[in-house]
C-alpha cells in the first residue's frame, strides 16, 4: 500500500511509541487523526505534523472506541497502538484494574476493527495493525495480565488476517522485545536481559510502516539471539520455560512489575 494521501487512525498516539509511529508515517505521505487521552500532548504533535487531526477519547470508557471511530471518519488504516501496563503479579490487582487492562489492550482494537473494516472491505482496501509484543509469545512472571493482552490482540491479529484475506484489507502484527527512551519499559529505568536485549522506538515506528506497505502478517522487531530462542519455544516450549527458570532468564524484567504497578 503507497501512504501517501491515506488517512491512519492511530490509538495511543499522544506518548511511548505512539509521535515515533505517527512521524514515520507522515514523512511516508499518510494524513493522520491522532487519538489518546493527553489532549495537550496530542495538539502539540498534531501542530508537529501539520495536516493531523486531533480525536481525545479514553478507550477504557464504555462507548469511546465507538465514537472515535464515527469522528474519524473514512479511514484507510488502523494502528491499534494504545495499551497500559498491565504489569505486576495477579493477586495485587484490583478487578477494576483487571478490567481497565483488558478494556484498553484488547478490547479497544477489536472493537474498533469491527466499525472500521466493513468500509475497507467494500472498498476491497485497506490495513489494520495491532501492537503486540514479545510479552505475546513468551509468558513471563509478574506480568501474567499484560501477558494476556498482548497474547489475545496477536492472536486477533492473525486470525483477523486469515478472515479478511482475499478481500483486500491486510492485517499485521507488531511484536517488538523491550523498547528503550520511549513508552512502558523505559519508564522502568531497568535494563532488559542481554538475550532480550532492547530496541529503539524508531525500529518499532520502521516496522509498522512496513507491516502496511508490504501486508506482513507479523513483523518482529528484535535481535537474532531472541528471535532464536522463539524458535525453541514453539517447537520445545516445556524445555524453554525451563531453562529460562534455570538461567533466572524469564525474570530480567521482574522488578518492573512492582514498579510499574506503583504508578498505576
Amino acid at each position: 500500500m503507497d501512504l501517501r494521501g491515506k488517512t491512519v487512525v492511530l490509538t495511543g498516539a499522544s506518548t511511548g511509541l505512539g509521535p515515533y509511529i505517527a512521524r514515520r508515517l507522515h514523512k511516508a505521505g499518510a494524513r493522520l487523526v491522532l487519538s489518546a487521552r493527553n489532549e495537550a500532548a496530542l495538539d502539540k504533535l498534531a501542530k508537529e505534523l501539520s495536516d493531523a487531526r486531533v480525536v481525545v477519547a479514553d478507550l477504557a470508557k464504555t462507548g469511546e472506541p465507538e465514537r472515535l471511530a464515527k469522528e474519524a471518519g473514512a479511514v484507510d488504516i488502523l494502528v491499534s497502538n494504545a495499551g497500559v501496563p498491565a504489569s505486576g503479579r495477579l493477586v495485587t490487582f484490583k478487578v477494576e484494574e483487571l478490567d481497565r487492562a483488558i478494556a484498553v489492550n484488547l478490547r479497544a482494537g477489536i472493537v474498533l476493527a469491527r466499525l472500521l473494516a466493513p468500509a475497507m472491505i467494500e472498498r476491497r482496501e485497506g490495513h489494520m495493525v495491532f501492537m503486540a509484543s514479545v510479552a505475546g509469545k513468551v509468558p513471563t512472571p509478574g506480568f501474567t495480565v499484560y501477558n494476556a493482552t498482548k497474547f489475545g490482540i496477536r492472536g486477533f491479529a492473525l486470525a483477523l488476517r486469515e478472515e479478511l484475506w482475499g478481500t483486500g484489507v491486510g492485517v499485521s502484527a507488531i511484536s517488538p522485545t523491550f523498547v528503550s527512551e520511549a513508552g512502558m519499559w523505559a519508564e522502568t529505568g531497568l535494563k532488559a536481559n542481554p538475550l532480550a536485549a532492547e530496541v529503539p522506538p524508531q525500529r518499532v515506528a520502521d516496522a509498522v510502516y512496513t507491516a502496511i506497505t508490504k501486508n506482513k502478517a507479523e513483523v518482529d522487531v528484535m535481535r537474532l539471539p531472541l528471535r532464536a530462542s522463539l524458535k525453541v519455544l514453539a517447537i520445545a516450549p516445556n524445555l524453554f520455560m525451563s531453562v529460562a527458570r534455570s538461567t533466572g532468564a524469564n525474570r530480567s524484567s521482574d522488578g518492573a512489575g512492582d514498579r510499574q504497578k506503583n504508578k498505576r
